[in-house]
């Protein structure tokens, strides 16, 4: 079973930046793919971005052209670099890990913009 920890969530003001890390332990498939996905206030989760195992990046469209995903040099590790920050990116973000026999959820960090 493969461990996620989020962290780099806070309070931000709108325009600005900030940093999502997560770290993956345990039995990791080496072929796998990792996101981030958010819980909106209406309860719904929705795909913020994922990167696959070659390194292909998809992005939800709300936030195409603010996010980046990359996968940092410590291996296992997870990075959401989000920019011009707006309130509506207020949520619970969450780090996703999937490959053939994982899809292991982190317990999420709260992100909250200001206004």
């Amino acid at each position: 079973q493969v461990r996620l920890v989020e962290s780099g969530g806070g309070l931000v003001q709108a325009g600005g930046s900030l940093r999502l890390s997560c770290r993956a332990s345990g039995s990791i498939e080496r072929l796998n793919s990792m996101g981030w996905y958010r819980r909106t206030p209406g309860n719904q989760r929705e795909l913020v971005a994922s990167i696959s195992a070659g390194g292909t990046a998809t992005y939800g469209d709300s936030v195409k052209g603010r996010f980046t995903i990359s996968r940092g040099n410590v291996k296992n590790t997870l990075y959401l670099e989000m920019s011009s920050a707006k309130p509506e990116d207020s949520a619970v973000y969450y780090c996703n890990f999937r490959s053939y026999r994982d899809n292991s959820w982190g317990q999420g960090t709260q992100v909250t913009v200001s206004s």
